[in-house]
C-alpha cells in the first residue's frame, strides 16, 4: 500500500516531518480561532502568511525528500541485485 506513491517504509523516514506540519497547523488554528495578538488586520495578514509559508515550504521539502528516499533506494536495490 502507497500513499502519495511512498512506500511504507519512506514514509516511516518522513514521520520526522509530520511532528512540525502538525505543530505549525495547530498554530494555524489555534490564532485563526483565538487572536492572541489582537486583531490588527496587517499583523494578523504577516502572521498567517509567515506560518503559511512555513508550512507549504516544509510540505513540499517533505515531498522531494520523500522522492529523494525512494530514488536513493531504487537505486541501492539495483547495485545489490547486480
Amino acid at each position: 500500500m502507497s500513499l502519495l506513491g511512498f512506500e511504507k517504509e519512506t514514509l516511516l523516514d518522513l514521520t520526522v516531518n509530520m511532528i512540525p506540519l502538525g505543530i505549525l497547523l495547530f498554530f494555524i488554528a489555534a490564532f485563526a480561532i483565538v487572536p492572541a495578538f489582537g486583531v490588527d488586520p496587517v499583523f494578523t495578514a504577516m502572521q498567517f502568511a509567515i506560518m503559511g509559508t512555513m508550512f507549504v515550504g516544509l510540505a513540499i521539502l517533505s515531498y522531494y525528500t520523500g522522492k529523494a528516499i525512494e530514488g536513493a533506494e531504487e537505486q541501492a536495490g539495483e547495485e545489490h541485485a547486480e
